[in-house]
């Protein structure tokens, strides 16, 4: 889908600053300063980079990141975050879904291929809304086409101007009444195409993109679709006609040549999990495929030409970040040449209660703000004191000291336990407006932090 800045941007993206771009990576995510400055100087570096005289730049390859940290401390969300208010294409991926050559799974070119597709439609939907205002008026007078009935022919003794005028005063009354609504009910046949693709499965060394390929070069009219009539109502046909124009008045190879453009400037690929393939250990079992996968992640990171069907795509200039939380391996268990590839490392720290209250409420979609407008919608006014949140923040703490420590996403467990009540019988609550404070929260969840077998179940 793609990626737009986040609405209370308000500066370009080439005007900010590392400084500003810390600033807004903080109304989203709470601490993680080093992190958020490491990402901040590589998004304003590449900014640099494209200032440079031609010759220069392709000389300066991006400096990878590699964040270290347990789960649920932010490493994903700095990247998205920096990924938006870049208009970049991102994409993230886990390491530990892909095997190397010759083995059944994923391929570590797959992940480049997902980039392209990202920043195609990120491109098209561009194009779209530069084209939609055209697109739109050319589908209104399809349709009225369709609506209008067929002009009688021109007599010798009929005035040809003045029947022209009567007509064309027609088709705008026709217009008027179209645009006021008054013709919804209305039902018009249109020729409509039908998008059918054979199903079949094949099974092959080549990828999926490099099958498609071929058998659309070697049966052309057999993926097309066939026309059939079909009927339905003016709005309805009205969005059909303007999707059907909108295709029509965008180029498409100059969308793919822009993406693929883009994604091999601008792209972003977050690798997760990466710890997951660093060990090296003995010479059999699973560590022969995890160096194996390390192995064929490397020439991804360093630079090669990637084959899709947009065409050849470099990696050269791709930003990766990667993250894991290396409980077990460290990332000198990576090999030299992988690690070499990350030459900025940032360690990220574990999240206590003060960042758990500040999570809580300071973002812009702070747990509290979300939950709150999900029961506004129902007309269920809910009130969080400040003691509540405290007290939320100390449960949360607590449970990921007894248990698995998973960060910031042990609040989302809480919360969905303490308003389970609110949220199963709100609409049917006489009293609309709901306290939440310390006693409530106390009453929820007490019992379940106490019981810590019960504890490892439900939080």
């Amino acid at each position: 889908m793609p990626i737009y800045l986040p609405e209370t941007t308000q500066t370009s993206t080439e005007s900010l600053t590392p400084r500003q771009i810390v600033a807004e990576l903080d109304k989203y995510v709470i601490g993680q300063k080093a992190a958020k400055r490491a990402v901040a100087i590589a998004l304003r570096n590449r900014i640099r980079r494209q200032k440079l005289p031609p010759e220069l730049a392709e000389e300066i390859a991006p400096k990878n990141i590699l964040m270290i940290g347990p789960t649920g401390v932010g490493k994903t969300e700095i990247a998205r975050r920096l990924a938006r208010l870049a208009q970049s294409p991102f994409v993230k991926v886990e390491a530990s879904k892909f095997t190397e050559v010759g083995y059944v799974g994923r391929d570590v070119e797959s992940m480049v291929r997902d980039l392209v597709e990202l920043g195609v439609d990120m491109v098209r939907e561009e194009r779209l809304e530069e084209v939609r205002g055209k697109a739109a008026h050319n589908a209104e007078e399809r349709l009225l086409d369709v609506l209008l009935p067929p002009t009688r022919p021109v007599g010798p003794d009929d005035d040809p101007a003045a029947a022209r005028d009567q007509q064309s005063q027609t088709r705008e009354r026709f217009r008027e009444q179209l645009r006021a609504g008054r013709l919804d009910a209305r039902v018009v046949e249109l020729d409509v195409r039908e998008k059918n693709f054979p199903s079949f499965e094949i099974i092959a060394g080549s990828s999926v993109e490099e099958v498609d390929i071929n058998l659309k070069d070697m049966l052309p009219g057999l993926f097309q679709g066939k026309s059939k009539k079909r009927r339905m109502k003016v709005p309805e046909a009205l969005e059909y006609l303007a999707q059907e124009e909108e295709q029509k008045l965008i180029d498409m190879d100059s969308v793919s040549r822009t993406a693929v453009e883009r994604v091999e400037q601008a792209g972003i690929i977050f690798i997760d999990e990466i710890d997951k393939i660093a060990g090296r250990e003995g010479g059999h079992g699973p560590d022969v495929s995890r160096e194996g996968v390390q192995r064929d992640i490397l020439p991804i990171v360093e630079g090669t030409t990637v084959n899709t069907k947009y065409g050849m795509v470099r990696t050269d200039h791709i930003l990766f970040i990667a993250a894991g939380a290396f409980h077990v391996a460290k990332p000198s268990d990576l090999i030299p040449e992988l690690q070499g590839r990350f030459p900025i490392r940032v360690e990220l720290e574990a999240l206590g209660k003060d960042e758990f209250v500040r999570i809580l409420t300071e973002p812009r979609s702070a747990l509290v703000k979300q939950y709150t407008a999900l029961m506004e919608t129902e007309g269920i006014e809910l009130d969080f004191t400040d003691d509540a949140i405290y007290r939320i923040a100390d449960f949360a703490t607590l449970v990921n000291e007894r248990t698995e420590n998973i960060g910031a996403r042990r609040l989302h467990t809480v919360m969905e336990k303490l308003l389970d009540e609110v949220s199963f019988e709100g609409p049917d609550l006489a009293d609309k407006h709901v306290v939440i404070d310390d006693a409530y929260v106390t009453r929820m969840l007490a019992e379940i932090v106490r019981n810590e077998d019960l504890s490892r179940y439900i939080l």
